[in-house]
């Protein structure tokens, strides 16, 4: 079974600026299916096109399945069944042997940033980045499918 393991932090916007790369990739998302049991997003990134099934969050913890489709499928899916997007640039960092990935909101909640890094275990061990503010894991509002 496939389990994600994720903590989410608030990003201060002044030392962002200071180390954000030159060049994110930009994600648009919506849900196919919401609700606290499971969830269904389909994504592009990119040129590639994703569809993943998340199961309820335990904590930081969820099973979670994803899968590459074909990316004109992907823009169907959003375009025919996801009224309401999630349009955001990403940018991945390694911070002390960690991978970070960083979103920049344009479309909800234009301005907010969030970081996020995926732990191998609950109890892993890492050290924050300067420009990580406050952790948001337990916070449902930050997560992407309750922001539409």
């Amino acid at each position: 079974m496939a389990i994600e393991i994720e903590r989410k932090f608030l990003v201060d916007k002044e030392q962002w600026r200071a180390v954000q790369p030159a060049q994110g990739v930009r994600i648009m998302q919506g849900y196919l299916l919401n609700s606290i049991e499971k969830t269904v997003r389909v994504r592009t990134k990119g040129n590639q096109g994703f569809i993943t099934i998340k199961g309820k969050t335990e904590h930081i913890s969820r099973v979670e399945y994803e899968y590459e489709i074909p990316v004109h499928e992907a823009e169907e899916l959003l375009n025919t069944f996801c009224p309401k997007k999630i349009d955001k640039i990403r940018y991945e960092l390694v911070f002390e042997g960690f991978l970070w990935e960083v979103d920049v909101f344009t479309r909800p909640n234009k301005g907010l940033i969030l970081a996020e890094i995926e732990l191998s275990d609950e109890h892993q061990l890492f050290k924050l980045p300067k420009w990580v503010g406050k952790e948001v894991s337990d916070q449902a509002k930050y997560f992407n499918a309750n922001m539409l």
